[in-house]
């Protein structure tokens, strides 16, 4: 696999995130300049665009791009996967596009990766513009690097730019008006805001006061806006609010209607049912106070969505060797429609049970008692925590706890990629160096592990179960979830098996 330094635009990738890496030293400025001769040994005529040009993917090689965003990178990253399938159809003996259809090019157009790569990533190109147009000087550049024209405007489609160039326009075009509002305008005729809430939700609680114990209250957190390389603000709170609580009524592609799909309410969190409601705490305080380094690692790897859930769909292909391009296509579009579908109806769990965060929960049953717990970055546990004082090892995400969006993500692409392959093999091992973590950045872990997962049982256990290590989800939470997202790897798989056998109506 090419690795060609820490300059990253995000791209897409199995099940939501990969990254397409440039060695290109100097500011962002520089990678506006006029495309250079080719530079990365990569054959379009041989190579796999997906695998050979996918870096390391860790958001902290991005420092404009936050782990926890999680939905709109997976919007992003899911338009990306479908623009790689339609862009590829024509030259497939039977796919058809889910948003475009073009004539099938004769047989000999695929002879060699060369058309399918060249489409997909001009397809990928019309994303970028069409979404998330400041990563567009970067992947410009990459362009140049591999020898294309990222000028090259073509909508001919006898050509591989030119189905590039459509495929990505006509995803770009269904996608506009999704649901997601991302354009801002939605309700609003003046000073539109990207993607902000029209559906009128209001929390229950403030950040200042738990009204109801049951229900989700907005975080009191640090501003974390960087200046450069200097410190975060200091000094400076902000308050969350429900990142896009109306993804629940975006377009998903396996159903019509998120509220068809159930899971049972979280009766644990009930502050009514005092018994349930304390243990489900105490559960996450005896996790907090005997956290080890591996579930520090662990819980920081999979809250980082590029990386756990964005980089296992490489690792998934690299596992098997007999993968061509298309197949890993056709993966990639299986566990992102798998991602995406979960996520919305996820979201509309969210909504419906708006249930509370353990860190509300906590100081709801204990006040100012103090307990043993974690102590905070470098101090392990101590015996004296006062439990208004409390915090998880993690940030808490800005959106209500049930079900667990991580989890039910995990499950998804697990399923759909198990599906898909046929088998649980995963094979993924992926190092750690001493001091790597960001929440104890140079402590933990105080040498250098590795972790690996055998299958994707192994992953999906770890995603799960590192949500309590990070202490923002209950037990009960993750263990329902799981169940709840691996119905969408099922629908996925059906939805894309379909496209690729040309079983759809025009």
């Amino acid at each position: 696999m090419t690795t060609l330094g820490r300059r990253s635009v995000l791209i897409g990738g199995a099940g939501g995130a990969a990254a397409l890496t440039l060695g290109l030293p100097g500011s962002a400025a520089a990678a506006a300049d006029p495309p250079t001769p080719p530079q990365i040994p990569f054959n379009l005529d041989t190579g796999n665009f997906i695998r050979d040009l996918s870096g390391a993917v860790d958001s902290r090689s991005l420092p404009d791009v936050a782990p926890m965003d999680v939905t709109i990178h997976m919007r992003v990253t899911h338009m990306v996967s479908l623009a790689w399938f339609d862009s590829n159809a024509p030259y497939h003996p039977t796919a058809v596009g889910v948003h475009s259809r073009f004539a099938r090019r004769p047989a000999s157009e695929s002879a060699t990766h060369r058309n399918r790569n060249i489409a997909a990533i001009y397809g990928t190109l019309q994303i970028i513009k069409g979404v998330v147009p400041d990563r567009l000087p970067a992947f410009r550049t990459l362009l140049g690097l591999i020898g294309l024209n990222p000028d090259d405007a073509s909508e001919d489609p006898t050509t591989p730019v030119g189905i590039g160039n459509l495929a990505g326009k006509a995803i770009v075009a269904a996608r506009l008006r999704d649901g997601m509002n991302q354009v801002g305008d939605v309700g609003r005729k003046y000073n539109p805001l990207p993607y902000y809430d029209y559906t009128g939700y209001r929390p229950r609680n403030t950040a200042f006061k738990l009204h109801d114990p049951s229900h989700w209250q907005p975080q009191l957190t640090p501003h974390r806006r960087r200046h450069g390389s200097g410190p975060a603000d200091k000094g400076i709170f902000v308050v969350q609010h429900f990142v896009t609580p109306q993804l629940r009524k975006t377009d998903a592609y396996t159903f019509r209607d998120a509220s068809q799909f159930h899971i049972a309410p979280p009766e644990f969190s009930d502050h009514h049912r005092r018994g349930d409601y304390k243990r489900s705490v105490d559960e996450i305080l005896a996790i907090s106070a005997s956290l080890t380094e591996e579930q520090k690692v662990k819980a920081e790897f999979f809250d980082d969505k590029l990386l756990g859930i964005g980089r296992s769909g490489i690792a998934v292909g690299m596992a098997h060797p007999n993968l061509d391009l298309n197949g890993w296509v056709h993966l990639f579009l299986t566990t992102s429609i798998a991602i995406w579908d979960s996520m919305v109806a996820a979201w509309h769990q969210k909504v419906k049970y708006d249930a509370v965060r353990p860190f509300s929960a906590i100081r709801h049953v204990y006040g100012s008692r103090r307990l043993p717990a974690w102590g905070g970055p470098g101090k392990g546990t101590v015996q004296d925590m006062p439990a208004d004082q409390w915090s998880s090892y993690l940030n808490v995400g800005d959106h209500p706890e049930y079900p667990s969006g991580s989890t039910t993500l995990c499950s998804a692409e697990a399923q759909a990629a198990r599906r898909f392959l046929g088998d649980d093999v995963l094979n993924w091992r992926y190092p750690i160096p001493a001091g790597w973590t960001q929440v104890e950045a140079g402590i933990t872990p105080s040498s250098a592990i590795e972790l690996h997962w055998p299958t994707w049982t192994d992953f999906l256990r770890d995603c799960s179960t590192s949500r309590t290590w990070g202490g923002v989800h209950f037990r009960k939470t993750v263990e329902r979830s799981i169940g709840f997202g691996e119905q969408f790897g099922d629908r996925a798989y059906r939805f894309v098996q379909r496209h690729i056998h040309g079983d759809v109506e025009d």
